[in-house]
């Protein structure tokens, strides 16, 4: 070997050297290295079981909210619908109080006019008798029975057409 240029001596010192070295190499950087690694490799990892949990709760809460978000609209609209109802129920009620109490003023009035007609006529009545009363006494000069002359008017009265009561 000596005829390559190797020293096998130094050979065997630089591959004692060499192991001593790895050896050394080995329990000082490579342990602490691959301790470091297996740490890191460990908070990546719970760090990655974190973000998928954060994930899968991010989710469920979205869908929570989602299905909330749709019962308040569905709650909305009931709310609506219902106010709608009572509305629409106001309103008509509204129109009935106002129909009736029309109806009432009109029957009312009615009663007013028919009341105030008949008035009218017992009063054209009892002025045409009297007038009639007061020509016959005029005409004959002498005072009549009234009575008897009143209701004999009133019987006149009666079978014509123009004053008859109603």
């Amino acid at each position: 070997m000596e005829g390559l240029g190797i020293n096998l001596p130094t050979l065997l010192a630089q591959v004692i050297n060499f192991l001593i070295l790895l050896v050394l190499l080995y329990l000082a950087a490579y342990k602490p290295i691959l301790r470091m690694l297996n740490q890191r490799s460990a908070r990546i990892k719970e760090s990655m079981e974190q973000a998928e949990a954060i994930r899968q709760q991010t989710a469920r809460t979205e869908v929570e909210v989602k299905a909330q978000l749709e019962a308040a609209r569905r709650e909305g609209q009931a709310i609506i619908a219902q106010a709608t109802q009572i509305g629409e129920r106001l309103k008509e009620e509204a129109r009935k109080e106002a129909r009736q109490e029309a109806e009432s003023l009109i029957t009312k009035a009615r009663l007013e006019i028919q009341r105030e007609r008949d008035e009218t006529i017992n009063e054209l009545r009892q002025e045409f008798v009297d007038i009639a009363i007061t020509t016959a006494e005029k005409v004959i000069k002498e005072t009549l029975d009234e009575e008897k002359h009143r209701r004999l008017i009133e019987e006149v009265l009666e079978e014509s057409v123009t004053f008859k009561k109603d």
